[in-house]
């Protein structure tokens, strides 16, 4: 029996956005009630939400937020837009939505703010619904490519880092919506969750929604990762992505580059999955990501507890880049780029 359900990450009720404090779990479930965009931003800031697609997902109940109040905001829209945006620099999917909104906004700006609420309310659900949609496909698309692929009729050993599943999305995950997938056709026989310092996104989340999907899995020492691969355990690595450049270039969690390393070493398929919203083509390589820099007090504490001495500084980067030479496929909701990631094969995805 599962020991629960991975409860909803998001969700609109009444006027109200609810938002699932993630720094609590996963010993409470508690939702944190937002009614002004500046709720939401505090919540992306502290890492109460995370993951790219519920954080653009996020950036839309913010929008709507904005006009929730009949008063006039201290900020313009366009500020408002640029206070969003400035909550994460490196997840693409909050910049897409933002300009989705942008659009909407020139389109309806003489309306009322009752009426603008209304509009950025239902776009906002949209967003969510959409999110969960693309989710499902992606994971029997990546499941259908892996058996193809990848399996060779053991049950496969499954390396992920941080948090790719429904946690860090409005439905069942991106990496971890294939594992799922992989799951129910009974060809998964182990999850190695890495544990993700400084956040233990894997150790508190990942760990949990594999609780939840009856999934078997063990927590590991992200340092423990190379030599799983060393000794054979690990058939496949699968994680997700905050921002795709042009060319199949990829940010994501702090230490996929160097699993993408150690798997390229092995001879290991390294994949990765995310929506056609976390690409920005905008962009032809992963130089030109920002790499957010988070505060060191986040790496040198634990639980409020200093760790390190209080006269040493600490370097505290969110994410790192992986190049797509050493990525063997890239998953989406539109199909699967693999065999050489390139830039041309990236664009067939959006026709």
């Amino acid at each position: 029996m599962a020991v629960t359900q991975t409860p909803q990450t998001a969700f609109w009720e009444g006027d109200s956005y609810f938002v699932l404090d993630q720094l609590l779990l996963p010993h409470r479930t508690t939702y944190i009630e937002c009614r002004t965009p500046e709720d939401v931003e505090a919540a992306i800031i502290n890492m109460n939400l995370r993951g790219a697609p519920l954080i653009g997902a996020a950036a839309s109940a913010g929008v709507a937020l904005y006009f929730r109040s009949p008063a006039a905001p201290p900020c313009s829209f366009d500020g408002e837009i640029a206070k969003l945006l400035a909550t994460r620099p490196t997840a693409v999917n909050l910049r897409n939505v933002l300009e989705e909104s942008k659009k909407i906004y020139s389109q309806n700006s003489t309306k009322s703010r009752e009426e603008l609420f209304k509009i950025f309310l239902d776009f906002s659900k949209r967003v969510h619904l959409r999110d969960a949609e693309r989710n499902i496909r992606m994971g029997e698309i990546g499941a259908d490519f892996v058996k193809k692929r990848i399996y060779k009729g053991e049950k496969l050993k499954i390396l992920t880092h941080c948090n790719a599943g429904a946690l860090a999305t409005c439905g069942s995950g991106t990496a971890l919506s294939v594992i799922r997938a992989l799951n129910k056709q009974g060809l998964v026989g182990k999850v190695w969750v890495d544990e993700t310092r400084p956040y233990l996104q894997g150790a508190r989340l990942t760990a949990f929604e594999m609780l939840c999907e009856e999934i078997p899995h063990e927590i590991i020492t992200d340092s423990t990762a190379g030599w799983l691969m060393h000794e054979n355990e690990v058939d496949l690595i699968i994680i997700g992505a905050d921002r795709v450049a042009a060319n199949g270039d990829l940010a994501n969690k702090i230490g996929s580059y160097s699993l993408s390393v150690l798997a390229n070493f092995h001879k290991i398929p390294f994949i990765s999955a995310m929506p056609l919203e976390t690409f920005d083509l905008n962009i032809p390589d992963g130089r030109s990501i920002v790499i957010e820099k988070r505060s060191d007090s986040e790496l040198l504490s634990f639980n409020g507890v200093r760790i390190a001495h209080t006269g040493c500084h600490g370097l505290h980067l969110g994410f790192d880049v992986v190049p797509a030479g050493l990525l063997f496929a890239l998953v989406t909701e539109n199909g699967v780029v693999s065999d050489g990631i390139s830039a041309e094969k990236i664009s067939r995805l959006f026709k």
